[in-house]
């Protein structure tokens, strides 16, 4: 492993709430993001029977590695890439083991319905690639959520705030979708999706410096 202590890093994610969460750590770092050609979408695509955990983990790596190739073709100079993936399940379930983002209105009503009432899990993997020449770390976080039980009224008025659209499993915490949750138990910025404490984790690792 490199003795280098880097600046900042390269997030390899366009989602601003990790951008976000970066900056509150004090990271500072530059978007690595996808080449109009790339098909990023397809390796979100879940495989026949995949648990959640090996799902986010497998995704998480495999962006890492479309991440790394960008660099190489870049000519930037070197520093750590941090990439991210974030998945909600509901253990044992059939129809709910992944529930990534919805495609469509119906979708998100599918999806809040199965979440109503019940607790699931969200789960974070967090990939960080200290040299170009190494495996990426990578750490998992698991958040169990406690939901309410929603009326269809709430579930049509949140459709219509547009919020469930580009977010696994139909919501996001951090906005009107937090007055569905009344406990949560584990890292409420990995259920944004970044978690801080495995992140800083990660990047003391890597040598990163903070502001």
């Amino acid at each position: 492993m490199s003795n280098a202590v880097f600046s900042f890093i390269y997030l390899a994610s366009q989602s601003p709430r990790r951008q976000e969460l970066l900056k509150q750590m004090g990271v500072r770092f530059e978007m690595l993001l996808p080449n109009p050609n790339e098909d990023t979408e397809s390796l979100e695509t879940p495989l026949p029977h995949e648990k959640a955990r090996s799902y986010v983990e497998r995704v998480t790596l495999a962006k890492s590695t479309v991440a790394l190739a960008r660099w190489k073709k870049s000519g930037l100079s070197w520093a750590p890439i941090l990439c991210a993936d974030t998945t909600v399940s509901l253990p044992n379930s059939s129809e709910g083991e992944i529930l990534g983002k919805p495609t469509d209105a119906s979708d998100v009503n599918r999806i809040l319905k199965m979440l109503s009432g019940k607790t699931h899990e969200v789960l974070t993997a967090v990939a960080l690639t200290i040299s170009p020449n190494e495996k990426p770390l990578c750490l998992v976080q698991v958040s169990k959520v406690e939901f309410a039980l929603l009326s269809q009224e709430q579930i049509d008025s949140y459709i219509a705030s547009g919020e469930p659209y580009g977010k696994a499993g139909a919501y996001g915490i951090q906005g009107l979708g937090g007055a569905f949750i009344p406990a949560i138990e584990g890292s409420y910025s990995g259920i944004m999706g970044l978690p801080i404490f495995e992140t800083a984790q990660l990047l003391e690792r890597a040598q990163v410096t903070c502001i």
